[in-house]
């Protein structure tokens, strides 16, 4: 069961926002913020882009290509979650094969 939103504050390329959380995903927010705000950090620091926004949008951009190439830990996860599932399903199939005998 989800908790109420509570407000988090996280500081993303010197500035502060408060974000409403549940409380139990409160470190995967504080983990996406620093994660962001390392992405964008990195592209300030290269001087090609300028403006907040278009850094933002770099960063987004090149967080989304990471997760679908698979070259992040969103792939990593989501490998991890496709091995679970077919340990799961082996366990499932080995119980429903000993009910029928």
């Amino acid at each position: 069961m989800s908790s109420e939103p509570q407000a988090l504050k996280v500081h993303i390329l010197d500035k502060e926002y408060l974000v409403a959380c549940p409380e139990e995903e409160m470190d995967a927010l504080k983990a996406s913020a620093k994660h962001l705000n390392d992405k964008m950090t990195e592209i300030r620091e290269t001087g090609k882009v300028v403006g907040i926004d278009r850094i933002a949008v770099m960063a987004g951009l090149n967080i989304a290509h990471e997760a679908l190439s698979g070259g992040g830990k969103s792939s990593r996860t989501g490998t991890r979650i496709k091995k679970l599932n077919s340990q799961i399903d082996k366990v499932l199939a080995k119980y429903r094969q000993a009910q029928t005998h």
